[in-house]
């Protein structure tokens, strides 16, 4: 591709430079851009620019060359910051290759745990026709000593973000009975259809097993019915683009199957891209989004297993949620009201 130069449209008023070239040229690796404006390839009206470079209508964006350089390559911390994970091996049993792929998307490590962010479609563990899976993974890390690393919790094969490990049967024990004693904070942000009000609340429901096509599906149920359990969730809104579309960001105090899925459903306003729940007749889905699910597990606030203080990790937007962002215009770094919300 020769050089090119691009004018700002007058929707991308205030976007920053990365978040343009990201919505622009998403196959562009982040650390391949930041070469690209250390060596001062890209320039705006003529000057060098930063990745946070804020934008105006009409300047003018010199776009170089974006091909690699032959032997070139991206480091796989510069491809999980940029919050897209290396590519999971396509074959289960090949140890160098699982022990890689996790190293790429651990967000945080110590002797205890492990933190990863996991991509969207890897399944944490197997099933029916699934042969790639985090938990089968993780036999490439089996310790001398024959441990294994342990799966604490789980998260749906859709939804990105965080996923604890514990590396040690005493850590692994220590974790559970934190999660259950609900000593864990979890947040989570998902992009909705509509925008709920009031703008920040609780949503208290029971919830049951019930059918549905393409698998199981949790529905709202009564109270004293036979497997019904309480699920409690926080929401605030963070950002919206006019009134069809909400960045939220939830706590779940309870931790139910399809809990923030089936919870954002029921008062009205689903998850973009989820096949199960997204119920709302005739809804398009806005220009070059993708259909997937918009839900991920961004922040994991934790006491350590061994006392030594707490872990607090954050994930990034996984790509086809940063494409989302970078077209509706929200900042990632913008206050998350959910901080404040009550813990039970």
């Amino acid at each position: 591709m020769p050089v090119q130069t691009r004018k700002v449209k007058s929707d991308e008023e205030g976007m920053r430079l990365d978040r343009w070239f990201k919505a622009h040229f998403p196959e562009l690796a982040f650390g391949h851009l930041q070469k690209l404006l250390r060596t001062g390839q890209v320039r705006v009206d003529g000057a060098r620019a930063k990745t946070n470079t804020r934008l105006e209508p009409g300047m003018a964006v010199r776009v170089p060359p974006l091909a690699r350089e032959k032997g070139e390559s991206e480091s796989s911390v510069d491809i999980a910051r940029a919050g897209a994970p290396a590519k999971p091996p396509s074959k289960m049993g090949d140890a160098k290759a699982d022990a890689a792929f996790l190293k790429s998307i651990t967000l945080y490590e110590d002797r205890e745990v492990m933190v990863l962010n996991k991509p969207y479609g890897l399944a944490v563990q197997g099933g029916s026709g699934t042969t790639r899976h985090i938990d089968g993974m993780l036999e490439a890390l089996r310790g001398k000593d024959g441990q294994k690393p342990r799966l604490v919790h789980r998260i749906d094969k859709d939804t990105s973000g965080i996923l604890l490990i514990a590396k040690t049967r005493l850590a692994a024990a220590t974790l559970a009975k934190t999660f259950r004693s609900r000593s864990a904070r979890k947040i989570y942000w998902a992009l909705v259809a509509g925008v709920p009000k009031p703008r920040q609340g609780r949503i208290s429901t029971y919830l049951a097993k019930g059918a549905g096509e393409g698998g199981e599906l949790m529905r709202v149920a009564k109270h004293g019915e036979d497997e019904a359990s309480h699920a409690v969730t926080y929401y605030a809104v963070i950002d919206h683009a006019a009134h069809k579309l909400a960045w939220i960001s939830l706590k779940p105090v309870t931790g139910r199957t399809h809990q923030l899925r089936a919870h954002t459903s029921h008062i009205g306003h689903p998850i973009v891209g989820d096949p199960k729940y997204f119920s709302i007749e005739n809804w398009e889905l806005p220009g070059g989004m993708q259909n997937r699910l918009h839900l991920l597990a961004r922040r994991l606030v934790i006491p350590h297993p061994k006392g030594e203080g707490v872990i607090d990790v954050s994930a990034p937007l996984p790509p086809h949620m940063q494409q989302s962002w970078n077209l509706l215009g929200f900042d990632a770094k913008a206050y998350d009201p959910i901080v404040d919300a009550p813990e039970e």
